[in-house]
């Protein structure tokens, strides 16, 4: 009887596996040279952490347990909940600000579809203790720099950007009362997913004020921040939110990052903690699933116990964004073929256990290298050598029998005779 894979879960085959290293090996390379320091966390946290940061409904969209202690956990379905525990519990002694990220594998009890499976990594990147807007420039920049880095141009991707306290001081002068807010962000959030007339249907079951539908629908479609003070009259915090917007893109624009952005009044975000600056970042031509998205998030860790720390950051899953750079052909085109230092080959099957040793050496050196397991014909072993796309191969007949090795370079065909403490003397990595 053969058992399948889990729906919505990966097997990672060597060539898989190459492109998953090569797209977390880019996400910390890129997060260390930006200044974060890597953390993370247990793959299963107390249930009762998610229901506080999503509510009761999360329980449908993760995978809980009961332990043999009767205690409800679930896998993590994403850490930052994780993140604010880590940092309440050691606040005081934590030196500010904090610049942390993560490569968590997550999972969520989703349907899966493109882009969208149950088990996946993301990255996570995250600033506390700063409460300026520069915080949210350099988390922005951080995620165009590797974006960048991996041949992804502005013609390929955008990054769109809100701000959830605009929104909110906007809706608030078309008197939309303050505790209907949280579940009509959730509608907005949907407006360039659902048809037009569905998206209508949907604000219309919330707001039965058809006035107040209209402003609404008019300040959704506005493609500029200038254009915000002509559609509607702004109040102070309004006029502040705009005034912090003007400044993130300029930060941006100092930081060369401007190219990739733009602001989007429906980036909404559905989570109700996010207090601030929002983002989403897409494919140009919006066919895929979001890449990323974050924003800030000034409550949570007191929602947590902790502290009222201004926080904000984002979260790029590897899903999407493979879907993407495989129809850009930018896979193939970096991912480098894998590469053996040296083959030792052998003539004849009396130097067999010489080969091994060999290759033993040379792998104590800190070399990867490689042998023939069968004592094919010396043409086979060449031909493995080939496959394996090695740098070099040693070749082991009659001149080991006077301490010599032969060494081929594969890539001129060029082979000498070296004695063998030579070789080993001289051998760098």
């Amino acid at each position: 009887m053969k058992i399948p894979p889990v729906k919505g879960t990966r097997d990672f085959y060597p060539a898989d596996m190459a492109i998953r290293n090569w797209i977390i090996d880019g996400w910390k390379r890129v997060s260390i040279r930006n200044g974060f320091e890597e953390y993370d966390g247990p793959i299963f946290e107390y249930l009762k952490m998610y229901q506080i940061k999503s509510g009761e409904e999360i329980v449908e969209q993760l995978f809980s347990l009961t332990d043999r202690g009767g205690r409800e956990l679930a896998l993590r379905p994403e850490i930052t909940p994780t993140l604010a525990r880590m940092v309440n519990q050691q606040i005081s002694s934590l030196p500010k600000p904090i610049k942390w990220f993560s490569v968590p594998r997550l999972c969520r009890a989703e349907r899966p579809q493109k882009g969208r499976l149950r088990e996946f990594f993301q990255w996570n990147i995250d600033i506390i203790g700063v409460d300026n807007v520069l915080a949210d420039a350099e988390v922005i920049f951080c995620a165009v720099d590797y974006l960048q880095e991996v041949g992804l141009t502005p013609s390929d991707i955008v990054v769109k950007i809100s701000s959830r306290k605009m929104l909110a001081a906007l809706l608030l002068s078309i008197e939309v009362p303050d505790h209907e807010l949280e579940g009509l962000y959730a509608i907005l959030d949907k407006r360039s997913k659902v048809p037009a007339d569905v998206f209508e249907e949907m604000l219309a079951e919330k707001l039965v004020d058809e006035n107040k539908r209209k402003k609404i629908l008019e300040l959704m479609s506005v493609e500029s921040i200038e254009q915000i003070s002509k559609c509607l009259e702004l109040n102070e915090t309004a006029k502040a939110s705009v005034d912090e917007l003007n400044r993130l893109f300029e930060l941006i624009g100092v930081m060369g990052a401007d190219s990739f952005c733009q602001f989007d009044i429906g980036i909404v975000r559905g989570l109700a903690y996010y207090t601030g600056i929002v983002f989403e970042i897409y494919d140009k031509g919006s066919e895929l699933r979001a890449i990323g998205g974050g924003g800030r998030y000034d409550d949570l860790l007191k929602q947590f116990g902790g502290l009222a720390i201004p926080a904000t950051g984002f979260a790029m899953g590897d899903c999407v964004l493979g879907i993407l750079l495989e129809e850009k052909g930018l896979l193939q085109k970096q991912l480098s073929k894998p590469q053996v230092d040296y083959f030792v080959a052998f003539t004849d099957e009396q130097f067999f256990e010489n080969a091994i040793g060999i290759t033993a050496k040379l792998r104590r050196a800190g070399l990867s290298a490689n042998f023939d397991y069968k004592g094919a014909k010396l043409g086979k072993q060449l031909k493995q050598a080939s496959e394996q796309n090695a740098k070099k191969c040693i070749i082991i007949g009659d001149e080991f029998k006077k301490n010599k090795l032969v060494v081929k370079d594969m890539a001129t065909g060029r082979q000498e005779a070296v004695e063998v403490d030579k070789f080993f003397a001289e051998l760098t990595r």
